[in-house]
């Protein structure tokens, strides 16, 4: 495995341990968000866990493909705990800042593999990411 693989396996890690987050995360707004906006919310949330699940399984297996071991620890960042759902809101934003900032970073490093269908792969992931930064900048106006 070439030094540039194994960045690339590593950052690769990095954005699983963020999905792995994302999922523990939109699992429990989805649980604790109350009062009107529940119905709503509680599914938008439910929705973030689908898409997370499905994201953090790309992710992984572009790292097997690449010969690579996954993660199965998520990001270490705190997930705050609020049943206030405007603070919900934010650090969903947050969250979706730094996953699309994270997969902006790896898909140059892809691009260098020459490996289309993965760049193709990662590079949708990334507008799923840059959409949901815009939905929950949306929402918080």
């Amino acid at each position: 495995m070439t030094m540039n693989r194994s960045g690339i396996i590593d950052a690769l890690n990095g954005a699983l341990a963020w999905e792995l987050r994302a999922i523990a995360m939109y699992a429990h707004y989805s649980a604790y968000v109350s009062g009107i906006h529940r119905l709503q919310l509680s599914a938008h949330f439910s929705e973030e866990v689908t898409e997370s699940t499905t994201h953090a399984a790309a992710v992984r297996a572009a790292i097997v493909k690449l010969d690579g071991i996954a993660t199965t620890d998520r990001a270490d960042t705190e997930i705050i705990h609020t049943m206030d759902y405007t603070e919900m809101l934010k650090e969903a934003y947050k969250t979706e800042m730094k996953a699309s900032e994270t997969y902006g970073q790896i898909l140059p490093m892809i691009e260098t593999l020459g490996d289309k269908e993965l760049y193709d792969s990662l590079e949708t992931i990334y507008f799923d990411e840059m959409r949901s930064v815009e939905e929950l900048r949306m929402m918080l106006k």
